[in-house]
């Protein structure tokens, strides 16, 4: 018994030392005291196929050799689909928290999903952030979770939007006809493979600001690279949607929030009754890729609808509108044919077309690398709300076959081009066209989005029939000796 005692008193002496040694050790008390973390991003990877809790956890290390206090561990909780809990303590502020010397502490995250409630609640990502701040300098811990059942294509770095990932097949073909929607989160480079998307497939894009070995860029990219293919089979009944994941209404018509579509040295790409939307920029064809587009749409992009360089590209049936540059941007040559397309571009600086047969090498432009253009646009509707909606540059006016268009029955918006130090043989190479009153808008509903041609408008029947365009962007048929202009056929 009374060695029990004993050891009774021994044990709360050596509790007291060391309850008194933690009392008594010295906080750091000098500027910005230095911590680290196990990780800047908690993943939660599942993706959920019914309601689900998931917990992880990271470590803030203090890597000085006194006691420091953590000012406040706050989780931000943009979505109310988080919580944490700091050291065994709940709730989604912590205030003054100790870590020894040379020691650390646990921040367990708990994430619950449910899949089954509406996208504006639990959209395909969830994204929230733990802010740590020491000495008035914050530390940002990321949260990521998915939010829907879908088919994720996340990048291979932490997941992250830096992420990259790749798509090869051997020269073959992948075929997205999963009818639960893709989910591309950071960028996705296709090579040595074609990548097929039947009718109604659904992409949805998660951009952000990404870092990494490209620099500082707007991520969510799909990029194809020289041997790799898109071929997008929508049709009228089920068109192939490619759009940013925010789906919220505020955000239906906000540009840039991904960075888009680029096709470099891709050859043979097919876009049927595909939409693009929210992009920065809805698709770059580069480095003399080739790409048919036939009633596709471009709409709310940061900067231009279709930009290209040297390229060859076939488009039909295609609405441009909402853009942040112009409709169509092409640079540095190539070869473009455009039937019955709609070219809108209201509320910006930029023309609707834009032409040149050069690029620029330097600051000055001093330095240009040249290529010919060739360009055939027919039925082509090219509106704006600038006095001049068309702009072209010929670096070597003096060779006519340098810079080579054609345009038949257009419908077209022009005034300085016609200047004589420009371009004032316009009209000799345009037939048949007709030249808007600036601020004539001739649409149904501009202001919401709905650029059919209205009852009075001068499109109708204004057009050139071309046989092998037999139907509009709706699937309406165009009739022989009443074809319209632009992408729209009217309809009683």
């Amino acid at each position: 018994m009374k060695v029990k005692l004993i050891s009774w008193i021994f044990a709360l002496v050596l509790m007291g030392l060391l309850f008194n040694s933690c009392r008594d050790e010295p906080i750091f008390t000098g500027d910005n005291a230095m911590i680290s973390i196990s990780t800047d991003t908690i993943t939660f990877d599942t993706v959920f196929t019914q309601r689900g809790t998931t917990t992880k956890f990271f470590k803030i290390y203090n890597d000085e050799e006194q006691a420091i206090m953590v000012d406040e561990i706050n989780l931000v909780d943009r979505t109310g689909h988080f919580r944490i809990n700091v050291d065994g303590t709940p709730g989604s502020t912590a205030e003054n928290v100790r870590i020894g010397a040379r020691d650390s502490l646990y921040v367990f995250v708990e994430a619950t999903v449910d899949p089954n409630q509406t996208l504006e609640i639990s959209p395909y990502f969830l994204e929230d952030m733990i802010d740590i701040t020491v000495d008035g300098a914050v530390t940002r811990v990321k949260l990521i979770a998915w939010g829907q059942d879908a088919n994720y294509v996340p990048g291979i770095e932490s997941r992250s939007p830096s992420g990259i990932a790749v798509l090869s097949c051997d020269f073959g073909e992948v075929v997205w006809d999963d009818p639960k929607p893709y989910v591309i989160y950071g960028s996705l480079f296709i090579d040595e493979c074609t990548l097929v998307l039947p009718p109604g497939t659904e992409i949805y894009v998660h951009g952000g600001v990404a870092i990494n070995d490209f620099g500082v860029y707007t991520s969510g990219l799909i990029y194809f690279l020289e041997n790799g293919i898109i071929r997008s089979e929508g049709t009228e009944e089920e068109p192939v949607t490619i759009l940013s994941d925010r789906l919220e209404e505020d955000f239906q018509d906000v540009p840039g929030q991904w960075f888009g579509v680029v096709l470099d040295g891709s050859r043979g790409n097919l876009m049927e009754h595909t939409t693009i939307r929210h992009s920065l920029t809805g698709v770059r064809v580069d480095s003399n890729s080739t790409a048919s587009f036939i009633a596709c749409e471009f709409g709310h992009t940061g900067a231009s609808g279709i930009i290209a360089r040297h390229a060859d590209i076939y488009m039909e049936n295609c609405l441009m509108h909402n853009n942040g540059g112009a409709a169509i941007a092409a640079e540095f040559g190539g070869n473009y044919e455009l039937n019955n397309c709609t070219m809108v571009n209201y509320n910006n600086q930029d023309e609707a077309l834009q032409l040149a047969n050069f690029e620029c090498l330097n600051m000055g432009c001093s330095l240009i690398n040249q290529f010919p253009m060739n360009a055939i646009l027919r039925n082509c509707l090219i509106l704006g709300n600038e006095p001049d909606e068309i702009a072209f540059a010929d670096a070597a006016p003096e060779d006519p076959s340098q810079f080579t268009y054609r345009m038949e029955n257009c419908f077209v918006q022009v005034d300085e081009l016609l200047e004589p130090e420009r371009f004032p043989d316009f009209f000799n190479n345009c037939t048949d066209c007709l030249n808007n009153p600036a601020k004539d808008t001739l649409f149904i509903n501009m202001d919401e989005y709905d650029f059919r041609l209205d009852t009075m408008s001068l499109p109708i029947n204004a057009g050139r029939n071309l046989p092998f365009v037999t139907s509009d962007f709706d699937g309406n048929l165009r009739s022989d000796g009443a074809y319209d202009v632009g992408c729209f056929e009217f309809q009683n």
